[in-house]
């Protein structure tokens, strides 16, 4: 049977709900453009991913250092939220290392040096609840002057192997520091990684590590020991005169040399051509010399092995020997590499 009483105050109910709730609702911003707009920007510096996050403020005709932004107070470095820079990896920034991580950035702008600060509370609002206490470091730079920016920008430059310049650009001002990588290492450490996997089952992987030891001298004897982890999955040419040379670095020239000479007892003229290939590209032309010679001696019928021996040539700036060698490749090279032998032979003459 209904109820008309249980109704009516169900109803009355639903409506002193809805009188608490509508207003909360009606509380609630719709999401619309804001006046600081979010930008975000990256650099990779070896396997170093560096990257910055912030909101634009515009200059809009007012007075920024000093005034908009007080002199010897923190400030967020943007607009908005936390200005953050993160490091995939640990970098050093005025030779203190920092990890890898999401940094809040701050600053303490002067009328000189500029304080400039990595928070590892990276998430607060602005520098409204910035804490000394949460500073992974502090350091100072002094700013420069430059052209006007109306929006405020963060940008990379100075751009090396090793290091990157971060720079702020705002109104008529340059505030800029420079995060160094230790690239060699952090490479070899990458590569250590790589090999507890699947890689560390192949010749290949401990043979590339080995060379990238040796030849950018982080520990000699650990390019040995990778070297024999290498020829102990599959001795060959390639691992053999890897190791041949990390001897040759320690002083160990006789056991080089006959290292040397088993290694092309069984290689084929592909395995030579490709090992020589890997010293002519890594710049060790000495090295990639004496293999790409021993090609043609092994090999003497073949077009190919003259063709790579005069490259060679050609690296060493020795155009004499580079276009003789070319002109033997030429005798007996298939057609669809006549011409671009015939073009390397011209480049050398007008060179």
């Amino acid at each position: 049977m209904f109820n008309y009483k249980t109704f009516s105050r169900g109803i009355s109910v639903f409506i002193l709900a809805m009188l608490f709730i509508l207003p909360n609702f009606a509380q609630q911003n719709l999401t619309r453009p804001r006046a600081s707009q979010q930008a975000s920007v990256s650099q990779r510096v070896g396997l170093t991913d560096i990257t910055i996050n912030y909101h634009r403020p515009g200059v809009k005709g007012r007075e920024i250092w000093g005034k908009l932004v007080p002199y010897d107070q923190i400030w967020r470095a943007g607009a908005n939220e936390n200005t953050t820079i993160s490091f995939s990896t640990r970098v050093k920034i005025n030779g203190k290392e920092v990890p890898a991580g999401k940094y809040g950035l701050h600053m303490i702008p002067t009328e000189k040096n500029w304080t400039i600060i990595l928070s590892k509370d990276n998430a607060a609002w602005g520098s409204f609840f910035y804490d000394e206490s949460h500073d992974q470091m502090r350091f100072s730079s002094t700013p420069t002057a430059t052209d006007f920016q109306e929006w405020l920008s963060y940008t990379f430059g100075d751009v090396t192997p090793n290091s990157s310049t971060v720079a702020l650009r705002w109104e008529n001002l340059s505030i800029a520091f420079t995060v160094d990588v230790d690239v060699n290492q952090i490479v070899a450490e990458n590569m250590e990684e790589q090999l507890t996997g699947l890689a560390g089952f192949g010749w290949q992987g401990w043979n590339q590590i080995a060379n990238y030891y040796m030849r950018n001298n982080i520990d000699v004897n650990q390019a040995l020991a990778f070297a024999d982890r290498s020829i102990g999955i599959n001795k060959n040419v390639t691992n053999s005169f890897t190791k041949a040379i990390i001897l040759e670095s320690l002083g160990k020239n006789d056991e080089a040399e006959v290292l040397k000479k088993e290694a092309f007892v069984n290689a084929n003229e592909n395995d030579i051509n490709t090992l020589g290939y890997q010293f002519l590209f890594a710049g060790k032309i000495d090295n990639a010399m004496v293999i790409f010679k021993k090609n043609v001696e092994m090999y003497p019928d073949s077009w190919n092995v003259y063709d790579s021996l005069a490259e060679c040539y050609a690296a060493a700036k020795d155009n004499d020997n580079a276009i003789e060698y070319y002109t033997k490749a030429l005798e007996n090279a298939p057609e669809n590499q006549k011409n671009r032998i015939i073009a390397s032979i011209d480049n050398l003459k007008g060179s």
